[in-house]
């Protein structure tokens, strides 16, 4: 069988976010393409990140991108934690059933104590392929209830959150509101927006998923392989903190 691969591109944006006027949850979807481009934007190299709990020769870079076997399961952690920011990714699964994701917030304790094979505490903005539902459907003879392939949001171990609807049967994603992902071989964009304990995940350019009071809401970026895939991705990121009752931005 060929190795299944999956790419994608990373973008992080931070800035000082002022207010306590932080937008609930809407009834009819907002628009966002947010590309990443522009002053601020810095982008990310081995340099920034560590492994957590793979083989050492899990991931390695070149040309700026970086690689991975797929083997083991397990987590490349950013080196730098984050509060409020931004996170814009472009990815594709090159084959079918592809099964990917991002952490954020994900605390330091959890990946320092990281075992082989486990994922860490957080919350996960899922990157799924739809041929892994459609694995499921054909294995069990009827459509998942507790996942999907569209954008699913959801803390992972200790993490809370209070999740924005629809969620799945049992109460432990928030599903997406509209099916907008692309297929295998096809990019997607996802725009997260990870302020002050609230995260929004927009796929292709409209809001689908999320949730907010969540705690902890600081931590690192984790980058997951939950299926034993080759992947490669590329990294850009653009840092957000928060300051008491002013407008500021910093840019690293």
């Amino acid at each position: 069988m060929k190795p299944k691969i999956v790419h994608c591109v990373l973008l992080l944006v931070a800035c000082f976010f002022c207010g306590s006027n932080i937008a609930t949850a809407q009834q009819t979807p907002s628009r966002a393409f947010i590309d990443g481009d522009g002053p601020g934007w810095k982008t990310l190299g081995e340099a920034d990140f560590v492994n957590a709990n793979c083989d050492p020769d899990t991931w390695s870079w070149k040309d700026g991108v970086a690689h991975c076997t797929g083997k083991p399961i397990g987590v490349f952690r950013s080196k730098q934690a984050f509060t409020n920011f931004e996170l814009v990714v472009e990815w594709r699964h090159l084959q079918s059933a592809g099964n990917s994701g991002v952490f954020v917030w994900s605390p330091l304790k959890s990946l320092e104590s990281l075992q082989p094979g486990k994922l860490p505490d957080g919350v996960e903005i899922q990157m799924l392929d739809h041929g892994y539902a459609e694995n499921y459907e054909k294995k069990h003879g009827k459509k998942s209830d507790w996942f999907t392939t569209n954008g699913d949001v959801f803390p992972v171990g200790e993490t809370k959150m209070e999740l924005f609807p629809p969620l799945s049967a049992n109460g432990s994603r928030s599903f997406p509101s509209k099916n907008l992902s692309k297929g295998v071989g096809q990019w997607n964009h996802y725009y997260v927006r990870c302020i002050n304990g609230e995260v929004r995940l927009w796929v292709n350019g409209e809001e689908v998923s999320g949730g907010t009071n969540t705690t902890p809401a600081t931590g690192h970026l984790a980058l997951v392989l939950q299926l034993r895939l080759p992947i490669s991705r590329w990294f850009s990121i653009f840092a957000l903190s928060f300051m008491e009752g002013k407008d500021a931005r910093i840019y690293i």
